[in-house]
């Protein structure tokens, strides 16, 4: 693992200083002259916002404070989603860029149509003095006119970009930092007894605590899940980026959830980044009911959680055969699992309805479509044969506090049962 990080870094900081490079180049370097303060600022903001980012994507490594990553952790992450916009920015500038300097070109042509040209007055060479090619000055191919609408073309495309890219982030980031919104979902379950129909199962997910998110963001998670007054709180996983002690405060108000069958929570592959005995142990200590490969039988259905298939590294691995173990099959089976692609396990052991997070929903557009890639469901409800799955966006956000196309949400699911 230490020679592929070894390995991977140096490979991660040439592209992504490629990138930034390629930024610059459009959005500074052709937009300034050499020397001039805008040009200075725009290679500094340009060199800043990689370093920065290194620095907290590194910082458990590097042992630096919680506190200085907390300092760091707004501008770097900020940057990160900034810069992802402005390099779409950039790459749409491509196409737009030759054919508004064609425009400007022709509108200047049309314009000299009109205008009749001065005619030279004649100038006499002494014979003396012949004018040779050799002696003639050089003529070059590009007019001044023709710099002046290139640069004017690339500030304006540099222009739009920019505000575009701080404008969609600044919105992103108004999104998460008010705190996830209750998203409803009706699930109609054959196997559900009459008794149970409208019973309710409050989902969170991917809350990310962190150097960014802290207390003041769960205390909004904690208030928006009891208003909706659930039956049941499932916590599917990544509730927290860091460690117990570094995070001890932030994650307290979640021991004031409150459901009529109480609150359960499932591992994240991030516990597992964050110290999984000591996250697994806590989340206990404030009130939560911990399934690790187990499950409680309720009145009405059987509630089974496992542990995230990042545990397999940790021989810590989900064991839904074991969960599941002399259950009565003729029950309704729900089962919290943090990762999707989980779900054909859930199919292979007859599970009636899955319930995972993990995707965030992409999070920030077009990261979606990379999601779709790894994951059988990004977001909402989807059946594969006679289990449905159920995708939470998330009510926090990894890395930037930033979501776009992927609103954050903690999604009431409703039982139906086809008897009622």
């Amino acid at each position: 693992m230490g020679i592929v990080l070894v390995l991977a870094i140096p490979v991660v900081v040439g592209v992504m200083g490629g990138l930034h490079w390629y930024v610059w180049r459009r959005l500074v370097r052709d937009t300034t002259a050499p020397g001039t303060v805008g040009r200075r600022l725009g290679t500094a903001v340009l060199v800043a916002g990689p370093a920065l980012m290194l620095t907290v994507f590194t910082g458990d490594r590097l042992g630096l404070p919680f506190l200085l990553v907390r300092i760091v952790a707004w501008p770097a992450y900020l940057w990160a989603a900034v810069a992802l916009y402005l390099l779409i920015g950039v790459l749409a500038g491509e196409a737009v860029r030759p054919a508004l300097t064609g425009l400007l070109r022709r509108r200047a042509a049309r314009q000299a149509a009109t205008v009749p040209a001065p005619v030279p007055e004649p100038v006499a060479v002494p014979p003396s003095e012949p004018v040779t090619e050799s002696a003639a000055a050089p003529v070059s191919d590009v007019s001044p006119a023709d710099v002046s609408r290139r640069v004017f073309v690339a500030r304006l495309v540099g222009g739009a970009t920019a505000a575009a890219a701080v404008g969609t982030v600044g919105y992103g980031t108004y999104g998460v930092l008010r705190g996830p919104r209750v998203k409803r979902v009706t699930v109609p379950l054959a196997k559900l007894p009459r008794s149970a129909h409208g019973y309710r199962i409050a989902v969170v997910s991917d809350v990310h605590l962190g150097p960014i998110l802290g207390r003041g963001f769960t205390e909004k998670v904690v208030r928006t899940v009891n208003s909706t007054q659930p039956d049941l709180i499932a916590v599917v996983g990544d509730l927290v980026d860091g460690s117990v002690d570094d995070l001890r405060s932030a994650v307290e108000p979640i021991g004031g959830l409150r459901a009529r069958h109480g609150a359960f929570f499932v591992t994240g592959n991030h516990e597992y980044f964050s110290g999984v005995e000591e996250w697994t142990e806590h989340v206990q200590e404030l009130g939560l009911k911990l399934l690790a490969n187990q499950r409680v039988e309720l009145a009405a259905f059987d509630l089974a959680g496992v542990n995230d298939v990042t545990g397999e590294e940790h021989d810590d691995g989900p064991d839904l055969a074991a969960a599941l173990r002399d259950r009565d099959p003729s029950r309704t089976s729900v089962l919290l699992a943090h990762q999707p692609v989980f779900v054909d396990e859930a199919v292979r052991h007859g599970v009636d309805l899955q319930l995972s997070g993990h995707t965030h929903g992409g999070q920030l557009w077009p990261m979606n479509y990379v999601a779709e890639l790894a994951n059988p469901t990004v977001a909402g409800l989807e059946r594969y044969g006679d289990t449905q799955l159920y995708v939470s966006r998330g009510a926090g956000a990894w890395g930037p506090p930033t979501r776009v196309g992927a609103p954050s949400d903690v999604t009431v699911v409703e039982l139906a049962s086809r008897q009622a």
